[in-house]
């Protein structure tokens, strides 16, 4: 894992700030990285368990948080109800605290009024409504069934004195011609770039400029000088390939000035 992946996902704001839709948003302590060493993460992790064990070593160099639980299964018998992403302690109240850590990359769609309605994943397989409901429906109160409570005994941890809070960073990205679009009670700052298809993109606004294809294991770092740089021709052979496989890419895209931006390609 790089230093870049790292300040990536500090750098990267949370979706919503303090309190919204009925949960609290987790404050990130404060941490110098100069004595900060990472431990490799397996390249064939998906993003968000990468993101888990950047969060996990975050917070072990922490000085105000104790790892007590991460990713604890909680089971009914033989059945996985589910898993519990962190339980921390804050080591100055002794409150111990259960954050369900997520990150995501969001487009807004247009055509959807609403903004908490309105974000919607790349490849349109998930929606910040949906993900949001679900942590504060069912795997907020995952500690407090049965199994949940009874997982939680055998590690001395009294669920009713467990403080429930979201680690919900994400990248917001809008539609090309519409910079400018009203995130509603949302972070402002989460919008990270813009999306257009690919008619847009074969236009004059683009053909002068350099190109690079991320690895989603890069998706959260921002774009480097240090990559291998594609004009407009060669890039979209790549673009065109992806677009058929119903897979959008994120594209870094810098101009003369050697000015950067991050932007998807869409497919529908």
């Amino acid at each position: 894992m790089s230093k870049a992946q790292i300040i990536g996902f500090l750098n990267t704001p949370p979706i919503w700030k303090k309190r919204q839709f009925d949960i609290d948003q987790f404050e990130f302590p404060s941490l110098k990285l100069e004595t900060f060493q990472s431990a490799e993460i397996p390249n064939n992790l998906r993003l968000g368990h990468q993101m888990e064990y950047v969060f996990k070593q975050l917070i072990e160099y922490s000085e105000d948080y104790k790892l007590v639980l991460y990713n604890l299964p909680i089971r009914d018998e033989k059945r996985t109800l589910g898993e519990i992403d962190f339980i921390l302690k804050n080591k100055k109240t002794n409150q111990f605290i259960h954050v369900e850590l997520t990150y995501k990359f969001y487009l807004l769609d247009p055509e959807i009024p609403d903004p908490i309605h309105s974000l919607i994943g790349p490849n349109r397989r998930d929606r910040f409504f949906d993900k949001m409901e679900k942590i504060k429906n069912e795997q907020f109160s995952l500690l407090h069934s049965t199994a949940g409570i009874n997982a939680l005994a055998d590690h001395k941890i009294d669920h009713l004195k467990i403080k429930h809070q979201c680690c919900f960073k994400a990248q917001v990205f809008v539609p090309y011609h519409q910079k400018n679009r009203n995130l509603g009670v949302l972070n402002k700052a989460v919008m990270a770039g813009y999306w257009l298809r690919l008619k847009d993109f074969i236009t004059t606004d683009f053909i002068k400029d350099q190109f690079y294809i991320p690895r989603k294991s890069d998706w959260v770092i921002a774009p480097q000088e240090q990559v291998s740089w594609k004009s407009h021709n060669e890039i979209l052979l790549e673009i065109q390939s992806k677009l058929k496989e119903k897979r959008a890419p994120m594209i870094w895209r810098k101009n003369a000035r050697k000015e950067f931006e991050k932007c998807f390609i869409v497919w529908w």
